[in-house]
């Protein structure tokens, strides 16, 4: 097993997938609350946005079966066309695989639907391949609360990192006194952050302060 890197995410030393977030496979996840689940994986990829992350869509037999990308989504990167493939696992997919090489970095954030096998077996296959894996959790789903928590288990023991959304953009963020990206990370904090998003809210609109 390679040993997880201690070096913290930047803009710069990562790649972001996002697989597999199409209707079909959320019709099927039983793991979360689904209405959450499309709320953080529209943020990881806002974030992903705002720090001009390579990010890379897919989706799986998206005019077969599964459906198109969901919409929110697509609306972040409205110019980018998912890559649509056959494999379960997007590792076997060779136009998958081309898109994250191309991006020239070892480090890959995914967050996929299902867990247990869009996220594990691609997040298996790259640490196998000699890539730094990152899966967050809160922005997958699975057909079960035990499918996720099985799958995190199986890959965690594997090497994989877990994360969260959130936790992705306060890495890339880290110090308040960035200026040129405190606006956006604010604005999609507040968007999407939940209670947190109401209290820089409420220190914005009543000290002028900002969030930490």
């Amino acid at each position: 097993m390679n040993k997880p890197s201690l070096e913290l995410l930047t803009p710069n030393n990562f790649t972001l997938a996002l697989i597999d977030h199409q209707p079909q496979m959320f019709f099927g996840v039983q793991s979360t609350d689904r209405g959450m689940l499309i709320n953080n994986v529209v943020g990881l990829a806002k974030a992903a946005k705002i720090f001009k992350v390579p990010t890379i869509l897919t989706t799986v037999a998206a005019k077969s079966f599964s459906g198109p990308l969901i919409p929110q989504i697509q609306a972040v990167f409205p110019d980018q066309k998912p890559i649509d493939r056959s494999t379960m696992n997007s590792w076997e997919d060779k136009n998958f695989v081309a898109a994250i090489e191309k991006t020239n970095r070892k480090k890959i954030v995914m967050a996929a639907l299902w867990t247990e096998v869009c996220l594990a077996f691609p997040a298996l296959s790259a640490l196998q391949a000699g890539y730094e894996v990152y899966a967050v959790v809160d922005a997958s789903g699975a057909s079960s609360k035990e499918a996720h928590q099985a799958a995190i288990k199986r890959m965690t023991q594997a090497g994989v990192i877990p994360l969260t959304w959130l936790q992705v953009l306060c890495e890339l963020q880290r110090d308040w006194a960035r200026k040129e990206t405190y606006a956006a990370v604010t604005k999609l904090i507040k968007e999407h952050a939940g209670a947190y998003g109401e209290g820089i809210f409420y220190a914005e609109s009543m000290m002028g302060g900002h969030g930490g």
